[in-house]
C-alpha cells in the first residue's frame, strides 16, 4: 500500500460539500469516483483536511488515500484531472509516509472571506464571493478582528449542532484588506469550527456598517453567548486557502 496526498483546487457552487452524502454529491464522491475509474479498486475512500460545507470554495484542499496502484505519484493529478469535472481540479499528488493524516496531521489552516462591496450585486463574482450593498468601515473591522488573535475558547462561534467537544483554538493572524469592489477577510489559525469563520465574517460586517458595536468579539469570548455575535455570513464568499503540515510528514517513504 501507497499514500498518496492531493493539492486540490475547487468550485463548491454546485456540490453539498466536500464530505460524502446519501443524496447529494458532493467533492470527495467525485474525486473517489475518478480514483476508483483510474486504479480499478473499488474501494478507495479520500480522506480531506476540512469538510467544507455546500457552496463553499478551495485553493488549497488536501486530501489522501491509500492505494495499490503503481502509477507514478506525481501523475495522479494529470490522470485524475481528465475524468473531473471542470470545477474540481488536483493541483498536486505526491507520495508521502504513511504517517500523514490529510486531516489530523494539518497544523495549521488559512481561509479567506471575499466580500463584493458595490450598490448591485456582481453577475461574474455572484458563486465566489458575498454580496454587500452598504458601506463598511475597514478601520472598525480591523480593530475587531484584532482581537480574534491568540488562543480563546471560541464555542460562541460554532454553528448550532455542532458537536465538538474541544471548543478552544488558536487563530495566529487575522487582516482585511480593500480593493475595490473587494473587501477580502484573510484567518489562519490551528483549527476552525463548524461555520466559525463565517460567524467571524458576518460579525465583522455588523461592526463595519455599525448594526454592532465595537468590542462585540471580546462580549462573546467574555460571555460564550451566540447572542453577542452577528449573522453567518453566506457560504459563496468563504475559501480554504492552504493547509499546512509538519515538513517530516510530507516527505516519500525510505
Amino acid at each position: 500500500m501507497r499514500r498518496i496526498r492531493l493539492v486540490l483546487e475547487y468550485d463548491g457552487s454546485g456540490y453539498s460539500g466536500w464530505q460524502r452524502q446519501l443524496n447529494a454529491v458532493s467533492v470527495q464522491q467525485r474525486v473517489e469516483e475518478a480514483l476508483r475509474s483510474l486504479t480499478g479498486e473499488g474501494k478507495i475512500t479520500v480522506t480531506g483536511a476540512s469538510r467544507t460545507d455546500a457552496g463553499v470554495h478551495a485553493l488549497g484542499q488536501n486530501a489522501h488515500f491509500d492505494t495499490e496502484s503503481r502509477i507514478p505519484a506525481d501523475k495522479f493529478a494529470f490522470a485524475l484531472n481528465t475524468l473531473l469535472p471542470d470545477d474540481i481540479r488536483i493541483s498536486k499528488s505526491s507520495e508521502v509516509t504513511e504517517r500523514f493524516h490529510a486531516r489530523f496531521s494539518a497544523r495549521a489552516k488559512e481561509y479567506r472571506y471575499l466580500f463584493y462591496s458595490a450598490l448591485h450585486a456582481s453577475a461574474l463574482y455572484r458563486n465566489l464571493s458575498a454580496h454587500v450593498f452598504y458601506p463598511l468601515d475597514i478601520d472598525k473591522m480591523s480593530r475587531e478582528a484584532e482581537t480574534l488573535i491568540g488562543t480563546h475558547d471560541f464555542a460562541p462561534f460554532a454553528a448550532s449542532g455542532s458537536v465538538v467537544k474541544d471548543t478552544v483554538r488558536r487563530i495566529d493572524s487575522v487582516s482585511i484588506t480593500q480593493t475595490p469592489p473587494f473587501i477580502e477577510l484573510r484567518v489562519a489559525g490551528n483549527g476552525f469550527l463548524y461555520n466559525m469563520v463565517r460567524i467571524i465574517a458576518g460579525t465583522l460586517t455588523g461592526v463595519g456598517s455599525g448594526k454592532l458595536p465595537e468590542g462585540a468579539i471580546r462580549r462573546a469570548l467574555a460571555s460564550s453567548s451566540r447572542l453577542d455575535l452577528g449573522v453567518t455570513a453566506p457560504p459563496q464568499g468563504l475559501t480554504l486557502m492552504r493547509v499546512d503540515y509538519p515538513e517530516d510528514l510530507c516527505l516519500p517513504p525510505m
